[in-house]
């Protein structure tokens, strides 16, 4: 049996789940749709913020603010579902993601920003886009675009900003494109 892992309250985590042997947890819209309406349904029943998220082929990465200690529960539950329906969809068994999600708690504002860029660079560094702001399947672009989707905790990661004054959306990209004290692209 697993070890129950260490939760707080009020905590940030940088989530990231591989697919099993590393091959693709997504092979194509319909299952990055269906993982981020199962996401959608898990953040409403965790009552978890969505700070930020990134769908690649074989991996993906969330920032999750858990205002319970239930992150455990909530990736149990929402991943055991995606890969019940994407065994099905595909006619196939076993495992889907490659043993259980690895959570890095994230405890300063350098942290959360440097994450946040991370996620966002990831599928231009894979070169699967030029720009962040061309993946479809990250928080990112829904976010300058102001088309971000309820479920996700802009305003959340927008109060995160408010501190260094200005119109957070302005900021928001400011801080993850640089050039600036602030800055934390490369």
């Amino acid at each position: 049996m697993t070890q129950r892992r260490a939760e707080e309250a009020g905590a940030v985590y940088h989530v990231c789940s591989r697919g099993a042997v590393r091959q693709d947890i997504f092979r194509d819209d319909i299952d990055r749709r269906r993982y981020l309406d199962l996401l959608a349904t898990t953040v409403r029943w965790t009552a978890w913020n969505c700070l930020s998220y990134c769908l690649m082929g074989n991996h993906v990465h969330l920032l999750i603010e858990t205002p319970k200690p239930n992150l455990a529960d909530g990736m149990m539950r929402f991943h055991g579902r995606y890969a019940q329906w994407f065994n099905r969809r595909h006619e196939l068994s076993g495992h889907v993601f490659q043993a259980r999600y690895k959570p890095v708690r994230v405890t300063s504002d350098r942290q959360l920003w440097t994450t946040v860029a991370y996620l966002i660079d990831n599928p231009v560094k894979a070169g699967l886009c030029a720009s962040p702001d061309d993946w479809p399947w990250s928080s990112h672009a829904a976010i300058v675009s102001n088309s971000a989707p309820s479920w996700l905790a802009e305003t959340r990661l927008f109060d995160l900003l408010r501190e260094f004054g200005g119109d957070p959306r302005t900021r928001y990209r400011e801080l993850l494109k640089g050039p600036g004290p602030l800055s934390f692209a490369a």
